[in-house]
């Protein structure tokens, strides 16, 4: 028996780190790495203030923080080599994600993907991962005004699969992404992720369901 949250909602939609798929601690890495190459220390509150930002809105953000002398399309760049090779080879998908999406491709349930990542990162992993086919649309927040926790890439990928807002359930594993989600009008569910547990009472106000693992959804 399927989780309620999801009964008769014809959209899912994914954040792709940390929610469907293992990866926010490679990011945590690459950031110690990349201003450890500038002479810089990785500050604490690095990760709670980026968070949600589009990949071209982190990288301005470094950029004017750290005082970086490198265009942002050329920091983008540094990361996305740094990246790929973990993309391809050390992210797992989430526990339960594929059958979650067998279940929806199953039912006609369409898919998207809503994510802060860049293009070149998001193909890397679906490709590895060989799960790009599930979906009907991919969309990145580089390809709308703002970032997270504005609601801006979730309403685009709802339009792009023309589904209304409230027939659609986000699975989001940070407050600035599940805040989106509610600002476009959907229903949250929020997902366990080690980065965020922290988090983890803010991201249970803030959603409509909280679930350790996707199996949680497949009811006994």
């Amino acid at each position: 028996m399927i989780d309620q949250f999801l009964n008769h909602k014809k959209a899912l939609l994914f954040d792709l780190d940390g929610t469907l798929v293992d990866s926010m601690w490679m990011w945590k890495a690459i950031d110690v790495e990349y201003l450890g190459r500038f002479g810089l220390t990785c500050p604490e509150d690095l990760q709670k203030s980026i968070e949600g930002m589009s990949f071209s809105e982190t990288a301005a953000y470094f950029q004017k923080r750290f005082q970086m002398d490198r265009t942002i399309e050329e920091i983008k760049q540094d990361w996305v080599e740094m990246s790929l090779d973990k993309y391809k080879h050390q992210v797992p998908l989430k526990k339960g994600g594929l059958e979650l999406l067998n279940w929806a491709s199953d039912r006609g349930i369409k898919l998207g993907i809503a994510t802060s990542n860049g293009r070149d990162m998001v193909d890397a992993v679906l490709e590895s991962l060989e799960i790009r086919q599930y979906f009907d649309c991919v969309a990145t927040a580089c390809e709308v005004a703002s970032g997270k926790p504005a609601p801006d890439i979730y309403l685009k990928v709802a339009k792009n699969l023309s589904v209304d807002p409230a027939d659609c359930v986000v699975f989001e594993d940070v407050p600035a992404g599940i805040q989106a989600g509610k600002a476009a009008g959907m229903t949250v569910i929020a997902v366990y992720d080690d980065f965020s547990s922290h988090m983890e009472q803010e991201k249970r106000q803030l959603a409509d369901r909280y679930i350790d693992s996707f199996l949680d959804l497949f009811q006994e």
